[in-house]
């Protein structure tokens, strides 16, 4: 099969490309910066052009894809909406000039909302930001396209926050205030957290190819899910961090402070890692169910601590009591 991957020089495409490699799969990456694990298999393009996609995309099987605008400091907010659902309105554009019937796309459970327990596929969608928004909206484009032809496949992954080594998300930042010993906790540190390994999510993304027609969602997400205290408990123990701060900010003075340094990103036009919206997101319940993962067999390759190991032992390996080569993956089961 050959696949367009769109977005593949990021942090999951990267991991993406070599799984499609060591699968024996023909590719082209189509990114905005040419892949440095793959450059002669890449193209530089703009998501949100129907015409480059579609010359891109000429002779593929299968489309794959990753590509949106997620940070949380995006400026203009409208790079969303042009972003990730002109770029769905442009990949559907390419898919039905060159007659591709399956496509893979990336989706977020940010759509689902802030302090959201258990969330399951088909509860009511309550964004809160652009980001969850724009992902609900792009859904709703790749849905349309599915739904006009009964031989098209369209298999939608919502992932949990992912992190892994050569992430500098969420997880990387938490361990990096973790490992200094100066970490201060906002709240009771009680909320849960769904979170997904860069190292299992790319294997069962590549697996979706082969998903049956019509439309398929699915959560993922590496269970069990972990409170706050406990992630960082994990944290301490693996990095050997003993001398750590137990001091704890109440959740009202937290987002206050995040608004300080809202203020002050507008003011010095500089980003800091705080934000208010940083601070709800870090102390919200963000859980979802994987009922459909689970029973469609998959099996993960990873454990959520091994994953958790593998990560801090390349990371920070000053700190780490383990090796990122001291685990064993277990079988990867990924069927349709």
């Amino acid at each position: 099969m050959k696949i367009l991957v769109v977005g593949g020089s990021g942090f999951i495409g990267t991991r993406l490309l070599e799984t499609l490699h060591e699968q024996g799969h023909e590719f082209t990456n189509f990114d905005r910066h040419i892949s440095a694990r793959f450059p002669d298999r890449s193209i530089a393009g703009d998501v949100r052009s129907a015409e480059e996609l579609t010359a891109a995309s000429a002779g593929h099987d299968a489309i794959i894809n990753l590509a949106a605008e997620h940070r949380d400091d995006v400026s203009p907010l409208s790079l969303y909406t042009e972003v990730n659902v002109g770029g769905a309105h442009a990949l559907v554009s390419a898919a039905e000039a060159n007659g591709i019937q399956r496509i893979v796309f990336t989706s977020t459970v940010a759509l689902y909302g802030l302090d959201k327990n258990n969330a399951g596929e088909d509860s009511i969608p309550e964004p809160f930001n652009e980001y969850g928004r724009s992902k609900l909206a792009a859904e709703g484009v790749f849905s349309a396209w599915a739904n006009a032809d009964a031989a098209r496949s369209l298999a939608i992954v919502r992932p949990s926050v992912v992190f892994g080594e050569g992430n500098r998300g969420n997880v990387y930042n938490l361990a990096k205030q973790v490992s200094s010993g100066r970490f201060i906790m906002v709240g009771k540190g009680e909320n849960k957290k769904s979170m997904a390994y860069v190292g299992n999510i790319v294997g069962y993304i590549a697996s979706r190819l082969d998903a049956p027609t019509g439309i398929e969602i699915r959560n993922f997400a590496d269970k069990p899910d972990l409170s706050t205290k406990d992630l960082i408990a994990i944290l301490r123990d693996e990095m050997n961090v003993h001398a750590a701060s137990s001091v704890r900010l109440p959740l009202g003075l937290g987002i206050a402070a995040g608004y300080v340094f809202d203020a002050a990103a507008k003011i010095t036009r500089r980003t800091f890692p705080i934000s208010a919206v940083r601070i709800r997101k870090f102390a919200a319940d963000t859980t979802v169910n994987t009922d459909r993962l689970r029973d469609s067999g998959y099996t993960a390759t990873y454990t959520l601590h091994e994953a958790l190991k593998r990560t801090l032992a390349s990371e920070f390996p000053a700190n780490s009591v383990s090796s990122s080569t001291g685990t064993t993956p277990h079988t990867d089961r990924n069927p349709s």
